[in-house]
């Protein structure tokens, strides 16, 4: 069977694809090894707030680029209205 270009990136692609995979599930997998380390030692109160804290602010970004997307008009500008003009 001869392949075509095509089928031979498709199948390079597909076996780069599953080594990049692994490597995330082990990276992510000692990233909460890690985690649960530290919540069981006496700083595990420092950490709860750490975590607190990046998921407030990462909630509080999306919520001021939405609003901004929202408040803009057609041709993708402020509408004079908004800005106090």
């Amino acid at each position: 069977m001869e392949w075509t270009k095509r089928e031979i990136r498709r199948v390079r692609y597909r076996a780069v694809k599953k080594v990049a995979r692994k490597a995330v599930s082990v990276a992510k997998n000692m990233a909460f090894d890690r985690l649960y380390h530290r919540l069981g030692t006496k700083e595990r109160e420092k950490e709860v707030f750490k975590l607190a804290r990046a998921r407030e602010r990462k909630t509080r970004d999306l919520g001021v680029v939405r609003i901004q997307k929202s408040m803009r008009d057609d041709e993708g500008t402020f509408p004079n209205s908004l800005i106090g003009k």
